[in-house]
């Protein structure tokens, strides 16, 4: 008679995850999508940014908790699909069932995360598996951010990091790392969070993790040098809310524009579409915004939406304005937003123009990004760096701007589609976060709101335009001098985790090799 004793659970792999499973665990999916939707409160509108701290912890705690490597990929899935429907959730509007075929694809960049959570802190894993944890899991969630900040997947927006934006510690460590440090050091709390909650065996492992996060944020408070004060450039925001066509639009932009006269502004800024026309065939519309700058004796940066006149195709353009016309000086939009602004392989994905909102036809991309000179006025010799609308999402148009001498970062955005949701609030929120990135001020201004100017540091400069207001605004923005850790080093915190990811992989490989070749053939 053979007796077989119970396999022993050692403290690197588990042999199964521990904890009560419900008979068919219907509960569990349900939960696993509303676990994965908790932490889109952290970015505005509600911005409770604290609890980013601790959201992911009842996603981590179920994933780890699941039976099986597929049922802990599955519900990282179905939390990844939550997380993505609850922070665009103003999209439904316009993409209507498709927001649904979206969430559930790109839910699926969290199902290596999943896993990982599950082969690290699953069953009763030791001190050093948990201490692997702290820096596998973070770096498994960088990744799933990474693929999906893809533009043609929809880019960077809902960065986990982002949600940081009005945190001063969180601000300086974007300035040495960028979003992706912040996320990282996010991810690392909410993991040794869960380990000192749900693993006994390991909750040193999980004090140690939070005090080394700690630690970290509290050396990069004092020891990242910060950019020096180089003067103030008045910039006029003008806003002109929710009117109805482009004509009455430009007529209210004319108007509250010609109030700045004798304010001494050095420049003004219109938002994203704020002119129809192209400038190039119409002679009468490039004399009266060329008037429009003399009146007030600034430069103007208009955008222009429409056909044009030299090249085929739609673009969406920032132009500048002087007292004599177009200076020249043009940046065309190089990245789109999907379905909003073009059709993703329009031949299979057409449909849904008859489902939502999507463009009937697709804009042109430019191919460069622009540094511009101020021409005139009292702010001749300014150099500012456009962005255009969700571009302001992507951390490497903004440190490229900064590298090439922007300085000053000027967003023209419009969200009025989504006005009464938490677009206006979560795109005005990325104006912080990018200029903190770069040691460069941001002006974000709107068309319909939230309009808002930050500075150097991230801090907010003056008055946001709500989605209420329609008015001309001018800020005395602060200038800086110097070049951010993160517009020097670039994206290191994302290698550093990339780096990670792959030796762990390695590791394990020649583990699974080892125990292959040592085990008996039959």
């Amino acid at each position: 008679m053979r007796v077989r004793f119970p396999e022993r659970t050692s403290g690197r792999f588990p042999a199964r995850a521990s904890g009560p499973t419900p008979a068919g665990g219907r509960w569990r999916a349900p939960c696993a999508v509303v676990a994965g939707a908790f932490p889109a409160l952290a970015f505005p509108a509600p911005s409770l940014w604290w609890l980013a701290y601790a959201a992911l912890v009842p996603w981590l705690l179920l994933v780890r908790s699941a039976g099986s490597p597929r049922r802990a990929a599955r519900e990282a899935w179905l939390g990844g699909a939550g997380f993505l429907l609850a922070v665009h959730h103003w999209l439904l509007p316009s993409l209507h069932v498709f927001i649904l075929v979206l969430a559930a694809l790109l839910g699926l960049l969290w199902v290596p995360w999943g896993l990982l959570v599950h082969r690290l802190l699953g069953g009763r894993p030791g001190p050093g598996r948990v201490a692997a944890a702290l820096v596998l899991v973070p770096a498994g969630w960088l990744l799933a951010e990474l693929v999906r900040s893809w533009e043609y997947l929809g880019g960077p927006w809902g960065l986990l990091g982002a949600s940081q934006w009005q945190v001063p510690p969180a601000l300086r460590l974007a300035s040495v790392g960028g979003v992706w440090l912040v996320g990282l050091l996010l991810v690392a709390v909410n993991t040794a969070l869960a380990a000192l909650l749900a693993l006994p065996r390991a909750r040193l492992a999980g004090l140690a993790g939070l005090t080394g996060c700690a630690a970290v944020t509290a050396g990069v408070w004092w020891w990242a040098p910060q950019p020096r004060a180089a003067g103030t450039a008045r910039i006029a925001v003008v806003q002109p809310g929710v009117i109805d066509g482009p004509v009455r639009r430009l007529e209210r932009e004319e108007t509250l524009t010609r109030t700045l006269a004798g304010r001494g502004v050095d420049l003004v800024v219109w938002g994203e579409s704020s002119v129809g026309t192209d400038l190039g065939a119409d002679p009468a519309l490039r004399a009266r915004l060329a008037a429009l700058s003399l009146t007030v004796g600034a430069d103007l940066l208009v955008n222009v939406d429409a056909r044009r006149s030299d090249r085929p195709g739609i673009f969406k353009s920032s132009v500048l304005v002087g007292p004599d016309g177009p200076t020249g000086d043009r940046y065309d939009k190089m990245r789109l937003v999907p379905f909003g602004e073009y059709v993703p392989a329009r031949s299979l994905l057409g449909w849904a123009t008859s489902v939502g909102k999507a463009a009937t036809e697709d804009r042109r991309r430019g191919d460069r990004q622009v540094v511009m000179t101020l021409p005139s006025g009292r702010g001749a010799g300014l150099r500012i760096g456009p962005l255009v609308c969700f571009e302001t999402a992507f951390p490497d148009m903004s440190r490229h701007l900064a590298a090439d001498g922007a300085r000053v970062l000027v967003a023209q955005s419009s969200t009025s589609s989504f006005q009464h949701g938490w677009a206006p609030a979560q795109h005005a929120s990325l104006a912080a976060l990018r200029a903190a990135e770069t040691w460069r001020p941001m002006v974000h201004a709107t068309l319909t709101g939230v309009s808002a100017v930050a500075d150097a540091h991230g801090r907010p400069v003056g008055r946001r335009l709500g989605t209420d207001a329609s008015a001309a605004a001018v800020y005395d923005v602060p200038l800086a001098s110097g070049t951010s850790p993160y517009v020097r080093t670039g994206d290191w915190a994302v290698y550093a985790a990339l780096a990670a990811l792959a030796l762990y992989g390695g590791v394990a490989g020649a583990r699974a090799r080892v125990r292959r070749s040592a085990s008996p053939r039959r």
